[in-house]
């Protein structure tokens, strides 16, 4: 009869809902390919930004993960006020301007300007409304996450500046281009790129407001000054005389802000141009040796074999 088999659809129905909860859709588990939703610690004062979001809930029984990171283009009126965050936070102003003050410290913000916070640390941050910020920012965990930023001279609550501006803008591109893939491994190579990126910070920092700020900018010219013309540079005479300042006082600049000297600077920057002519079919040792300012090619060779550990006619056959 009817009512008969009204009775069995619904005890077969029944039967399907206990036993088999996903074939309902109203209970479905969620997709785990979906994008996850936004943190809520994210500010709503963008105008656009580029973000990943790789760990949201990491183990601080692992060395360092990187949770988050990306880009953000903030309105005029973007404003930050935190007291503490979850996680450690590195941040890098590459365009725009504004306000920061992070346990107390004050700073104006610009580009090439970083700083970081993280537990426990509060944070006021104010855009210009008439140069909006534009900043990368990477979030991380991890017991080595604070002695990473310490390396660097950034420990929680600290500014710093490179030098120049954009100098480490290509690695935060590439590590949220990594961090937006699905890649089994792209969680570890997140990690690599910002122990990567931290090494490039601690290698490019400005020294802060003071006396050092004028040999820094003289210091910079030298360096600009030897790179382009290392090729036709002869001696140590020549880069001090063209860029105006005495051998002595070029050798302190570059202890104090390179950690080498600029004769062992001219080399490489010599060996390095030597190594790309050799790399060329034909080409002569004794002509790339001319070429770099080397009268005589066994002392060529021996310069060569000083920087990169083989012989120009080794390298030539290891290529």
């Amino acid at each position: 009869s009817s009512g008969a088999l009204e009775w069995l659809s619904l005890a077969v129905a029944w039967i399907i809902l206990m036993f088999f909860p996903l074939a309902h859709p109203l209970i479905m588990k969620p997709d785990p390919t979906a994008a996850p939703s936004p943190p809520e610690f994210f500010s709503s004062d963008v105008a656009e930004a580029r973000r990943f979001y790789l760990d949201l809930n990491p183990s601080p029984r692992r060395p360092l993960v990187v949770v988050c990171g990306g880009l953000e283009r903030c309105n005029p009126a973007y404003r930050i006020r935190r007291d503490t965050f979850p996680y450690y936070s590195l941040e890098y102003v590459a365009g725009g301007g504004g306000e920061a003050r992070l346990a107390g410290e004050s700073r104006t913000l610009r580009p090439g300007v970083l700083f970081s916070y993280g537990p426990g640390i509060p944070q006021h941050l104010t855009g210009d409304p008439e140069r909006p910020l534009t900043k990368y920012f990477v979030d991380f965990a991890g017991h080595r996450a604070g002695a990473l930023l310490r390396s660097c001279g950034l420990a929680p609550g600290r500014f710093s500046e490179v030098v120049p501006a954009n100098l480490v803008r290509p690695l935060f591109d590439e590590l949220i281009r990594v961090g937006t893939q699905m890649g089994r491994r792209n969680a570890d190579l997140c990690a690599k790129l910002l122990e990567c990126l931290m090494l490039r910070i601690s290698t490019s920092l400005a020294p802060t407001a003071g006396s050092e700020t004028l040999a820094f900018s003289t210091f910079q010219r030298c360096r600009e000054h030897l790179e382009a013309h290392a090729v036709r540079l002869q001696t140590l005479d020549d880069v001090a005389r063209e860029c105006h300042v005495t051998v002595p006082y070029l050798c302190r600049l570059f202890r104090r802000f390179d950690h080498v000297t600029p004769y062992r600077c001219l080399m490489r920057l010599k060996m390095n141009h030597a190594a790309e002519q050799l790399q060329q079919s034909g080409a002569l040792v004794k002509q790339v040796a001319e070429d770099c300012g080397f009268r005589d090619p066994f002392h060529f060779s021996r310069v060569f074999r000083s920087v990169f550990g083989l012989s120009p006619a080794a390298f030539r056959r290891l290529r």
